[in-house]
């Protein structure tokens, strides 16, 4: 069902950007946001896991320097059929984790000093097989396209704004779009888009509970550490950029209210519901 709902997300994504194309009022436009923001996130896609490994100090770990954790993700992989991710361990009190890696043979998964603290070796399994479904899932293409199309909707809101800054648009023109429905565009679309792009992530993230469970053998494993990771996320600090927050297994900001509209991870609560509802 998760993936059901990542394609019609999908497809509802790419629906707002041929409606903000056409509201806009040309095919060209259309066509020059897209392949910028294509252009933008391909090297995004390419280049994301050196910038984000590096943004965290992320420090590339042997066998010898961490053989628990090595281990474990030694483990997990050949069970997952994948090959050997690099392994790194970032100095950061909040426990959390997170992978990346274009594709399972590019593959990366980093932790904390922090969850290596306060998780059992069970909970470390249940974390480390999440982010391994994560990227078996190919869940940073889904990511990467996601955000291609949310990009090309705000940029192409931008270039309305512009346009009729300019008197750009013209409403009399044979391949141009209804003023009206251009303005309604530049307020709504890239809102809706943000929407539907942080509810990718969050189904993603029950996809990814789901295999990592698996993987680790036990449901319980995972939900034992998400109840750890979710109250030491709210207690210590993290200086981590909103851009990357999606990626790790718990969001590292806090914030409530309005914020969870937004929020790039399902309500702890629930995914720990689900998981053990799997153990039943």
């Amino acid at each position: 069902m998760n993936n059901i709902k990542t394609l019609f997300l999908l497809v509802t994504l790419t629906l707002i950007l041929v409606w903000a194309g056409a509201a806009i009022g040309g095919k060209q436009g259309m066509t020059i946001a897209f392949i910028f923001a294509l252009g933008m996130n391909f090297f995004a896609y390419w280049f994301s896991d050196k910038i984000i490994l590096r943004m965290y100090r992320a420090r590339e770990v042997s066998e010898s320097e961490a053989p628990e954790l090595y281990g474990i993700v030694r483990r997990l992989a050949q069970k997952a059929e994948m090959p050997m991710p690099k392994v790194y361990i970032i100095d950061e009190e909040q426990p959390n984790a997170f992978a990346t890696g274009r594709n399972p043979k590019h593959a990366a998964v980093a932790v904390t000093t922090g969850i290596m603290r306060i998780l059992s070796h069970e909970e470390l399994q249940g974390v480390i097989g999440h982010e391994l479904a994560h990227v078996k899932h190919r869940d940073i293409l889904v990511s990467t396209i996601a955000a291609t199309i949310a990009g090309a909707i705000s940029y192409l809101a931008q270039m309305a704004q512009w346009a009729m800054i300019f008197g750009g648009h013209r409403g009399d023109d044979e391949e141009g779009g209804n003023p009206i429905a251009a303005i309604v565009m530049m307020i709504v679309g890239p809102i809706a888009a943000l929407i539907i792009q942080m509810a990718i992530s969050r189904s993603r993230e029950y996809v990814a509970d789901e295999g990592g469970a698996k993987l680790a053998g036990n449901p319980r494993y995972l939900s034992g550490a998400l109840r750890k990771l979710h109250l030491a996320s709210q207690k210590i600090h993290m200086n981590a950029n909103p851009a990357t927050s999606h990626m790790f297994i718990v969001n590292p900001l806090s914030g409530g209210g309005l914020l969870k509209l937004f929020s790039t991870h399902p309500p702890i609560e629930e995914r720990i519901a689900k998981l053990e509802s799997m153990s039943l």
